[in-house]
């Protein structure tokens, strides 16, 4: 059957195994849940009842392209879920778990973990989820961030190409499963977690990401930091001064930036999206003032030498990240004075605050609509 999903288009579903089902998810379905740039997920919740498996067979979006097609361009973050009325009520997260997984699991398997050295003993890695800061020398290896789960293996490959020492620190930036998502496999291998207390606070609870309408698991025990702080913690480890300090209310509440002070490279976890909109979790406690605050603090530590390691994006120079701190001031500063003015999520959407920087950095993870979405957010919830 073909069904009209409100602004979303046409869309089909098969439920080859019960026609009534199918007939009773159409009407529903038709009476006006947006699904444009969403998937929907069902789970199979009727196999107690009637034995069988609820099977989304082929499911076309409305640009026409196949739905394994659109799902796998999606992070799995923007797997959301709709609520059905009465009683299809439960379109639940279980299967979206389950197709995300797999579809991630199969990008994951193209994944291609690249090393760029950037001074002596200091190195990134690129794969997919946070950039990965390495510092390597006579007295460990550190790294900053760990991905996804299943990428682990390449991670620990490309690191053997650096050195042959085991992973003996790994400092979250923050709690996000792109940037944590290997904590559990470092941690049983036997590295020491290191993060600010917040992010171990975050990972041992289950939270809710709202722009993303997406509940997250509680981590399990070998994922999470055995050593936080609450201010600074400096290394001294391979000839270099590793100082990392948090900053309060910027992408998350638990971030934290980290200067290689005798290398001039400093890694900004999810503070610093290189030439992205930036996706800042309010529900974590982020707010767009606190990533603008550090950006500032940033750029009053660097120098014209200095090489930036973003959360997301290639390496970035200082005038990168000035480029990047005034454009969030420009568009933070229209949404501003537009939520002041009371003007709605629409209103300030059609003035397109965002129109002059959305083909440089519009282009990504956040497009121009979800961007002035967030933002709209934050500063209604603070205005």
């Amino acid at each position: 059957r073909q069904v009209k999903a409100g602004a979303g288009g046409p869309f089909l579903l098969w439920c080859p195994w019960h026609p009534k089902l199918a007939s009773g998810l159409y009407r529903r379905v038709s009476r006006g849940v947006p699904v444009k740039g969403r998937v929907l997920e069902v789970a199979n919740w009727l196999g107690r009842r009637w034995r069988a498996t609820f099977t989304c067979r082929d499911i076309y979006a409305d640009t026409g392209r196949r739905f394994l097609h659109n799902l796998a361009k999606l992070n799995p973050l923007e797997i959301t879920m709709f609520r059905l009325p009465g009683f299809f009520r439960i379109v639940a997260a279980i299967f979206a778990m389950m197709v995300g997984s797999a579809i991630a699991q199969g990008n994951f398997d193209k994944v291609e973990v690249k090393v760029e050295k950037l001074s002596a003993t200091t190195y990134v890695l690129f794969g997919a989820g946070g950039n990965i800061g390495v510092s390597v020398g006579d007295d460990a290896l550190f790294i900053i961030d760990d991905q996804y789960a299943p990428l682990t293996p390449k991670i620990l490959a490309a690191l053997k190409t650096i050195t042959d020492m085991p992973v003996k620190f790994v400092l979250n930036t923050h709690w996000h499963g792109d940037h944590t998502g290997g904590n559990e496999n470092m941690g049983n291998a036997g590295a020491l977690i290191v993060a600010h207390e917040n992010v171990r606070k975050r990972l041992s609870s289950e939270q809710f990401i709202a722009l993303f309408k997406s509940k997250v698991p509680p981590a399990p025990k070998a994922a999470l930091p055995m050593v936080t702080f609450s201010s600074d913690v400096t290394f001294h480890l391979n000839g270099d001064e590793i100082f990392s300090f948090h900053v309060a209310k910027a992408h998350t509440d638990g971030d934290t930036v980290v200067q290689f002070k005798n290398s001039n490279v400093i890694h900004m976890g999810d503070l610093f999206f290189n030439r992205w909109y930036p996706f800042i979790d309010v529900s974590s406690g982020g707010h767009p003032d606190g990533v603008i605050a550090a950006a500032d603090r940033v750029l009053a530590m660097a120098n014209d030498s200095t090489k930036i390691i973003p959360g997301h994006g290639p390496v970035a120079t200082k005038v990168d990240l000035k480029a990047y701190r005034d454009m969030l001031v420009t568009v933070t500063g229209r949404i501003k004075a537009f939520v002041k003015a009371g003007k709605t999520l629409e209103e300030i959407t059609a003035a397109k605050p965002t129109a002059e920087f959305d083909e440089v950095w519009g282009k990504q993870f956040l497009q121009a609509g979800r961007f002035v979405e967030m933002l709209t957010a934050a500063y209604a919830t603070n205005k």
